[in-house]
C-alpha cells in the first residue's frame, strides 16, 4: 500500500470514531483473536479427551448436543454455532457407526431428530474421567493465575469462582454477538453504498497493476 493510501485509511479511522472508536476496535479485535486461540485450545484438548473413547472432538460435540434430548440437525447447528452441512455430515457418520440414530420428529415430518444410541452414551461416558481431571487442572491453573495477580496464594474455591465468572462473561459475549450480528450486516451494506472519496479513488488507480494486451 502506498503512503497516500495508508494516510487515507488512518484519516478515515479518525473520522469514524476518533480515539474512543479506535480503542473499541482494538478491544473487539483482541477479543476475537483471544476467542479464536481459545477455540483452538479447546479443540486440541477435546481431541485428546475423545480419542480413548473412539471419538473425535467434532463427533463428541454433536453427540454432546443431544445427550439431554433429541434435536434436528438445524437445532444442533444453532446450539453448537457450526454450519448445518457440517452437522449433517457428522450426524450421518455417527449413525453409520452405530453411535446415534435418527428418530421421527413430531413437529416436522422431514427434519428427523438425532439421538445417541446406547453405544453413543457409553462412548461419552468413557470421556468422563479424563474430563474431570482436566477440569480440576484448569481450576487450579486459574487459582494460581489469580494468586500471581494479587500477590498471594489462594484456594481452589477462588479458582472455581474464576472459572464460573469466565463462563458468565463468555455467555454474555455470545448474547451480545447474537444481538448485534444482524445490524452489523446492514451497516456494512450501507457503508458499501457510500461514495468513495476522490483521493482514495486516485490511490487505488495509482497502485493498480497495468492491464496488458494478450
Amino acid at each position: 500500500m502506498s503512503r497516500t493510501g495508508a494516510e487515507e485509511i488512518e484519516k478515515a479511522e479518525k473520522v469514524e470514531g476518533g480515539e474512543e472508536g479506535r480503542r473499541r476496535q482494538d478491544l473487539f479485535s483482541r477479543s476475537a483473536l483471544a476467542v479464536f486461540r481459545l477455540n483452538g485450545q479447546f479443540l486440541g484438548v477435546a481431541e485428546e479427551l475423545a480419542r480413548p473413547a473412539g471419538l473425535t472432538a467434532a463427533w463428541w460435540q454433536v453427540l454432546g448436543a443431544v445427550l439431554r434430548e433429541p434435536l434436528p440437525v438445524s437445532g444442533i447447528a444453532r446450539a453448537m454455532g457450526i454450519t448445518r452441512q457440517s452437522v449433517q455430515r457428522i450426524a450421518d457418520l455417527l449413525v453409520e457407526r452405530g453411535l446415534a440414530e435418527y428418530v421421527p420428529n413430531p413437529a416436522h415430518r422431514r427434519a428427523k431428530l438425532l439421538r445417541p444410541t446406547e453405544e453413543g452414551f457409553e462412548a461419552v461416558r468413557k470421556i468422563g474421567p479424563g474430563h474431570a481431571v482436566f477440569a480440576d487442572q484448569l481450576t487450579e491453573a486459574l487459582a494460581e493465575a489469580l494468586g500471581e495477580v494479587i500477590g498471594e496464594t489462594i484456594g481452589e474455591d477462588a479458582g472455581e469462582e474464576q472459572l464460573a465468572e469466565t463462563v458468565r462473561v463468555l455467555e454474555r459475549l455470545i448474547g451480545a454477538m447474537e444481538a448485534v450480528k444482524g445490524t452489523t450486516a446492514e451497516s456494512v451494506t450501507e457503508s458499501a453504498r457510500e461514495p468513495v472519496t476522490e483521493s482514495v479513488t486516485e490511490t487505488v488507480t495509482e497502485t493498480a497493476p497495468a492491464v496488458t494486451e494478450p
